[in-house]
């Protein structure tokens, strides 16, 4: 049995709290909003008022929030930030959706206190949590990978991939996530010209799904766009945010990313249109 601070119990970071909790796991929970964590606290969480007295409390800290900036409040803050928190022992690890340059940045900041580092970002939403199926992509040693593999797994997970060296499992899941946006996007304008040939949605799927060029994560997002189901799981304002770190990534290595660019385009002209709190289906509205 691990004691694990978690900081943020968003819609992921609570479930990865009840698997640590369901696992047996000690767990300590700091959430900027703190009556969020109340459901955790009722399950035997422990609460802390600060991220830095969550990390004093933590064998294993592991961060999951919403983007850099929130990043950087829970780690970095001068006062309550948890790198001040971490000891020589500790094992910090950002399981946030984040660009390559913040987490080469944070992972210097841990280092300088002797701690060890992993980026380690999930594959999967809120489904697959609830499952135990998500799947993480690390960056980092392999030897502090192997401290913690047992408690990843606790976490909710199914797959470790050990993608390689601090960054670049923040760079593969930036991948990951942005080939599906495009796949979603495309599928989304596909459906929208035939509807308008006189096509019905569902023939459409009915069709393109039987085929080879249609990927089981696009197949399934076709099926909720039929049933007009955007309730958000990975919601359109977090998809542009996605995109937008995808571009910067590629920015800071000089690699050419043009249908990221157009599609990021899309995703925030589905903000601009008032459907950023939808799922990523939900930008279908734009084309039928």
């Amino acid at each position: 049995m691990s004691r694990v601070a978690l900081l943020g119990t968003g819609a992921m970071g609570i479930r990865i709290a009840q698997n640590l909790l369901k696992a047996n796991h000690q767990v300590v929970v700091y959430n900027r909003t703190a009556e969020k964590t109340m459901p955790l606290i009722n399950q035997g969480a422990v609460y802390a008022s600060t991220p830095r007295e969550a990390a004093e409390q933590g064998e294993i800290v592991i961060g999951m929030v919403t983007d850099n900036d929130a990043s950087r409040t829970i780690w970095l803050s001068p006062e309550t930030g948890a790198v001040a928190g971490l000891s020589k022992d500790s094992i910090a690890i950002e399981s946030s959706t984040l660009t390559v340059a913040w987490i080469k940045e944070l992972a210097a900041a841990i280092e300088s206190r002797r701690a060890a580092f992993l980026d380690a970002p999930v594959v999967g939403s809120r489904l697959q949590a609830d499952a135990g199926k998500l799947i993480y992509l690390v960056g980092g040693k392999a030897e502090t990978l192997a401290q913690v593999q047992n408690i990843l797994l606790s976490a909710g997970s199914s797959t470790i991939h050990h993608v390689g060296d601090i960054g670049q499992g923040m760079a593969m899941k930036l991948a990951v996530n942005a080939l599906f946006g495009i796949q979603v996007a495309a599928l989304a304008e596909i459906i929208g010209m035939l509807t308008r040939n006189g096509i019905t949605s569902a023939k459409a799927m009915e069709c393109l799904g039987e085929l080879p060029i249609i990927s089981p994560a696009a197949k399934g997002a076709g099926s909720l766009m039929l049933m007009n189901n955007h309730a958000p799981m990975f919601p359109v304002h977090l998809v542009e945010k996605d995109f937008r770190y995808v571009i910067q990534t590629a920015q800071s290595v000089d690699a050419p990313v043009p249908t990221s660019t157009a599609i990021r385009d899309i995703y925030q002209g589905a903000i601009a249109q008032g459907y950023g709190d939808d799922n990523i289906t939900g930008i279908v509205q734009l084309f039928t």
